[in-house]
């Protein structure tokens, strides 16, 4: 099941693949590298568990957003996209958790 506002997000992300980095957040973070995106989404991670263990659960919404830009940003720069990652969570539905970590091979 996709989502209009994921697939319209994921959408402005690719076409600001390849748009000057100075006129886009987006782009700039593209021209910088997977490093450097791959950056952003750990800080947006950290922040993110910040925001939840700080007792005020509305601050967790926009730092959850910014998680899940920063995640498609990722995706988008592998080649990847949310589509992936539904498979990927269709593929694990009805599978314990313990047991499709422990069929991961190391």
């Amino acid at each position: 099941m996709s989502d209009p506002v994921l697939d319209r997000l994921e959408a402005t992300i690719r076409t600001r693949r390849d748009a000057p980095a100075d006129t886009s957040y987006t782009a700039s973070l593209f021209a910088k590298g997977r490093a450097k995106i791959a950056q952003k989404l750990g800080e947006e991670a950290v922040e993110t568990v910040i925001a939840a263990c700080s007792g005020d659960d509305a601050s967790i919404v926009p730092e959850a957003a910014d998680l899940m830009f920063h995640l498609a940003v990722l995706l988008a720069d592998a080649g990847l996209s949310l589509d992936d990652v539904r498979a990927e969570l269709a593929r694990r539905e009805g599978v314990s958790g313990h047991d499709e970590k422990a069929s991961r091979t190391a």
